[in-house]
């Protein structure tokens, strides 16, 4: 499967991308795409760090190549968009680790240094898991699937979507995809 290549026996396989009730068909490709947000979303994904605590949001992005061309997707453009239209791109996974939680203000609400050095915690940002799960694949061969996350710097929004152009079926770019993040009954539809 490309954009992922785990061996260890709690591999992270979603299914394929028509087994969501978000998936978005253009041409031969299938694509879906999934929020994770709650702990008990990120907990199987990402051990005992939810990225969410840190404002940083990670969305599965799976894909399916049905059609007889090869699909390309090395020129993908992906973003992050809220129900007012306001776009946020992705950042590299390599980023994450330099993104720090919020503070918590003292009493009175300022937040003092200590005057005793205390001992640093270690960064939970730094998992592997970030970047070995992040999106990758940059070709879709006939029959491929292909999954991995995105991450946004951004607290999700009811009704936000993944607008992505720039996926090329042999030498042709197909239209861009508009795919939900939330399923039908958190958008407020009735499936």
């Amino acid at each position: 499967m490309a954009g992922l290549s785990l061996l260890a026996a709690d591999a992270f396989l979603p299914g394929k991308a028509t087994d969501y009730p978000s998936v978005q068909v253009t041409g031969k490709v299938r694509i879906a795409a999934v929020k994770y947000e709650s702990d008990a979303e990120t907990k199987p994904v990402f051990a005992k760090t939810n990225p969410n605590e840190y404002g940083i949001l990670p969305v599965l992005l799976m894909m399916e190549n049905q059609g007889q061309e090869t699909v390309m997707v090395d020129r993908m453009y992906v973003s992050y968009q809220t129900p007012d239209r306001m776009q946020i791109e992705p950042m590299d996974a390599r980023e994450i680790l330099s993104v720090r939680a919020p503070r918590r203000p003292g009493p009175g609400g300022v937040s003092y240094p200590s005057p005793i050095p205390l001992p640093r915690k270690k960064n939970p940002l730094t998992k592997i898991e970030f970047e070995t799960r992040a999106w990758a694949a940059k070709t879709l061969t006939p029959g491929e699937a292909a999954h991995g996350f995105l991450y946004f710097n951004v607290r999700h929004r009811r009704n936000a979507i993944l607008y992505i152009t720039g996926i090329r079926e042999g030498s042709k770019e197909l239209f861009f995809v508009e795919v939900p993040i939330d399923t039908p009954d958190q958008r407020g539809v009735k499936p």
